[in-house]
């Protein structure tokens, strides 16, 4: 399905409905507009922190603690 067939077949539901049930359909509408916009946004936000270059220096620090230094082993 193209997505102009879908706004048509969508349209003529719409139109065949009351007012608050054709509200109700732009309101979830308005939802899944809001919840696409986030994702989108935080896959941005992704990709700006993983392309940045601001945290490479914690990849040069030297090791401070190892094996050695613990004093108690929990396997659990």
């Amino acid at each position: 399905m193209t997505k102009q067939f879908i706004i048509e077949r969508t349209l003529k539901v719409i139109n065949q409905l009351p007012d608050d049930k054709a509200e109700e359909i732009s309101d979830f509408a308005d939802f899944v507009f809001k919840r696409y916009e986030e994702q989108e946004l935080s896959k941005g936000l992704q990709n700006i922190v993983s392309e940045s270059t601001a945290f490479n220096f914690l990849n040069e620090e030297q090791e401070i603690y190892s094996i050695s230094d613990l004093k108690e082993v929990f396997n659990g």
